[in-house]
């Protein structure tokens, strides 16, 4: 916003709306730098409307936020292999084992962050859906409108997304059911069954691996149970974490420095989600624990 604007009715009435807009963008997308570009597209479009033109401003910014959200998302599927900056977030790794009582407040972040490593497993729309709705309380028709189909399409996008999400969306999730799930998945990777990994795979699977390279997306249960032997070599030198509150992996080279941190996300029985980190400098950057 240049300065000339920001003194006006309505750049003051922006303003007042920009930590809401900023909070929606970063649910809908997972990135600060992503979520400050589309709050200041926001600005932009606000700028050359009419504003006698709108009822509610903050109704209407909030829709402008997530069709400039829903185009990005959208944009990232059709360009999986694609790297992209600042698409994982922070991490919270400790050990997979019973918690003790000082550890709840970093079980409690754990968890918070679990819930965006969940919305990026959502397909744009089931996402859109939920984020607006269940955490901003968007009302369905609006959304509707956003995603171009009928209220009851949005409300039945909304409730998917919502099982998707209470599915993992606690510590617990990573519990005996989700470890079979990821511990079915490495011994088949080990073994090199390919049928029984597409078993063990959600059919749209997203892989995230964070390189020196940037950020690195593949989509596909057959593309991901290609690659798997990468993840399972990791595991087999690791051992068992919690990450986000998510099951996973921790490895570590001989010489001690980190090797990788790898998540898991299961929804319903699969594996929706596979997150892995393997760049130096960010590893370098983790409170991990100690090797085994």
């Amino acid at each position: 916003m240049s300065d000339a604007g920001r003194n006006t009715p309505i750049a003051e009435a922006f303003e007042a709306q920009r930590d809401h807009l900023r909070a929606v963008a970063h649910r809908m997308l997972g990135s600060h730098a992503d979520a400050e570009d589309a709050v200041q597209e926001a600005w932009l479009r606000l700028s050359r409307q009419d504003p006698a033109t709108i009822d509610n401003l903050a109704g209407w910014l909030t829709t402008v936020v997530g069709r400039i959200s829903l185009d990005v998302l959208r944009s990232r599927r059709a360009r999986p292999e694609a790297p992209y900056d600042d698409r994982l977030p922070d991490l919270v790794v400790t050990l997979d084992d019973a918690p003790a009582p000082e550890d709840d407040a970093v079980l409690a972040d754990s968890v918070a962050l679990a819930l965006v490593v969940v919305l990026d497993s959502l397909g744009p729309s089931e996402r859109l859906a939920f984020v607006l709705h269940d955490l901003f309380a968007v009302p369905f028709d609006e959304i509707g409108k956003i995603l171009g189909k009928s209220t009851a399409a949005a409300k039945m996008l909304a409730s998917r997304a919502r099982r998707k999400v209470q599915a993992t969306e606690r510590p617990s999730g990573a519990g005996r059911e989700q470890r079979e799930v990821v511990g079915a998945f490495l011994a088949a990777a080990r073994r090199g069954e390919f049928e029984e990994l597409l078993r063990v795979l959600d059919p749209e699977v997203r892989l995230t691996v964070d390189t020196p390279a940037g950020v690195v997306v593949t989509l596909g249960a057959t593309k991901v149970a290609a690659g798997a032997r990468s993840a399972t070599d990791a595991a087999m030198r690791g051992r068992a974490v919690l990450v986000n509150g998510l099951p996973g992996v921790v490895s570590w080279r001989e010489d001690g420095s980190p090797l990788s941190v790898i998540a898991f996300t299961v929804v319903e029985g699969r594996i929706a989600e596979i997150m892995a980190l393997v760049d130096p400098a960010k590893l370098a950057l983790l409170d991990l624990p100690e090797p085994a």
